[in-house]
């Protein structure tokens, strides 16, 4: 299991280093200062080793023995992604991000019912290469795997309200990286390409 520590002010580096499971090694990996969503997960991934990829956003809104879900539809050739059930947040954030990815479809096609679920399955090769440091790390996942020929697989998983952390989804700074990231796939579709297809 690979910990990352995005830059946080808290114990969680010292907390995850000292878990022990019979059979489960835990690696923290920590960056100085927060870099953001994408670069954790581009940190998380870049050390990975086995053929599959299981993401978990670490605030406590998923239940990871809900895992078993996303197993039975896994594939070499798929992205099983969640969608939230029922999801535990704000009204104004449901309502920012679903006109934030309408527009994304507008301009790049389907991606998956809730993009930026933080519960997802899928081959390690489809994490290599991505270049996203903030939030648009799961938009740019999703369309490669998907120009790529990879099966996307929707399941639906409960979402549990936040149980630690802060939501940041809607500060300034994270949305205005998120506009950045969306102009520059714009400008750059190369970032949606350049995936091997699935074996």
């Amino acid at each position: 299991m690979i910990v990352v520590d995005d830059g946080s002010t808290d114990a969680t580096a010292g907390l995850a280093a000292g878990v022990s499971s019979t059979g489960v090694s835990v690696e923290v990996l920590s960056h100085r200062a927060n870099r953001g969503y994408g670069a954790a997960l581009r940190t998380g991934f870049g050390s990975a080793t086995g053929d599959a990829i299981w993401l978990l956003d670490g605030d406590g809104q998923f239940d990871p023995a809900d895992l078993a879900a996303l197993l039975r539809n896994y594939s070499v050739d798929s992205v099983v992604a969640g969608f939230r059930i029922r999801r535990n947040d704000p009204a104004i954030r449901r309502f920012n991000q679903a006109a934030f990815f309408t527009l994304v479809r507008l301009l790049f096609g389907p991606t998956v019912r809730d993009v930026n679920c933080g519960f997802k399955l899928f081959p390690r090769a489809v994490a290599l290469g991505l270049e996203m440091d903030g939030a648009l790390i799961s938009t740019q996942l999703v369309l490669r795997a998907r120009r790529a020929g990879y099966r996307m697989v929707d399941v639906g998983v409960p979402h549990y309200p936040r149980r630690t952390g802060h939501a940041t989804g809607a500060s300034p700074r994270v949305v205005v990286r998120a506009f950045a990231e969306l102009g520059r796939m714009v400008r750059d579709r190369s970032l949606l390409n350049g995936l091997p297809p699935p074996p």
